[in-house]
């Protein structure tokens, strides 16, 4: 059990509702919730200097924080963390939501990259906060790989899977390259390729490149562990982070300190600086997670929150992600059964298409 969790379980029932009712109308408003407020909505009467006294004390413990002598109280992030393990209700998913986000999958279902976008207009618009959408890279078996020279710093790999489908992608070979080097280099990653999809190969031509040193030289080594860089395939159609939403994340209240942090989350996600990041997120377990602020390293300047889920093919791997980001005062029991619909939706394309 965390921190917050026992901090929850020791709270009496007065503490833990005026904290409950804190949370719930700052999520609701957006504003500081006060004791008098609080007076109406109790189940027990109790005076607004006894609901004063709790909140301080919910203060003290880093729980509340009031952003102005006179005001209310907001929670602080340890706050909504502890109100999101322990005391948050989650809706069911309503049925114009589900139309919404259903009425993405239309007749050209072949074309993945196309019903993604749209997933994320819909998730966007259905939640008033930015949708972001992992798309999956293509997982099936590589057949062979070939390594092409177009000039001294300038390189082609051509992919051939299994199923039929070939990609090619232009990269920047190590210097002193030449194309003996990489025909070697395409020898050795074919002798190994056969049944392997291309995130099974990083390990095991890692541990190969390992084992057989003596026998590549180093510019084949070179050759082979830069094409393993190029198979993380950051920015290519087939492994790309949609983003929708933005205007969502501005609107007239945003102060101009909060401007710039959201446009400098925005600048990390197109420049794609923490895709590996992103999908690591939901790496640890199926269902939806949130991370509020400065839990992960992408929203931490700019103060957002972001649910998220991973979806996945029909063996049950993930391979992608769909999320939601927000301020710190989404509502969450609302957001958490949307974001689980649409990875559970995406993955049965994924998984229908394959």
């Amino acid at each position: 059990m965390t921190d917050t969790g026992k901090l929850l379980d020791e709270m009496n029932a007065r503490s833990r509702e005026v904290f409950r009712r804190v949370v719930e109308g700052y999520l609701a408003s957006g504003d500081p919730v006060g004791s008098r407020t609080l007076t109406r909505d109790m189940s027990e009467k109790v005076s607004a200097a006894t609901i004063r006294n709790v909140m301080q004390d919910l203060e003290y413990l880093g729980l509340l924080d009031s952003p102005h002598i006179s005001a209310g109280r907001i929670p602080t992030q340890e706050g909504l963390r502890m109100f999101v393990d322990g005391l948050l209700e989650v809706g069911d998913l309503n049925s114009d939501d589900r139309q919404k986000i259903d009425a993405t999958l239309g007749p050209d279902m072949l074309d993945v990259s196309g019903v993604l976008d749209r997933i994320g207009s819909a998730l966007s618009g259905v939640t008033h906060g930015a949708s972001l959408v992992l798309a999956p890279k293509h997982e099936a078996p590589i057949k062979h790989i070939e390594f092409v020279s177009l000039g001294h710093d300038r390189a082609l790999v051509v992919l051939v899977f299994g199923d039929g489908h070939v990609e090619n992608r232009i990269f920047t070979p190590p210097p002193g390259q030449t194309p003996s080097s990489m025909r070697e280099a395409a020898n050795f990653l074919n002798a190994l390729i056969e049944g392997k999809t291309l995130s099974d190969l990083q390990t095991v031509i890692a541990r190969q490149i390992s084992a057989r040193r003596q026998e590549i030289d180093q510019l084949a080594r070179d050759m082979v562990e830069s094409g393993l860089a190029v198979w993380e395939g950051e920015g290519e159609n087939h492994e790309r982070l949609i983003v929708r939403g933005r205007s969502n994340l501005l609107d007239s209240e945003t102060g101009e300190a909060d401007l710039e942090r959201i446009r400098n989350l925005f600048d990390d996600l197109e420049r794609k600086r923490d895709i590996a990041d992103f999908l690591e997120l939901a790496d640890e377990g199926e269902g939806v997670r949130i991370f509020i602020g400065s839990e992960n390293k992408l929203f931490s300047l700019s103060g957002s929150s972001l649910v998220v889920s991973p979806y996945m093919n029909s063996d049950r791997k993930i391979i992608g992600a769909v999320g939601v980001i927000g301020p710190t005062r989404l509502n969450y029991g609302r957001i958490v059964p949307i974001v689980d619909y649409t990875a559970q939706l995406v993955g049965k394309m994924i998984s229908e298409r394959s």
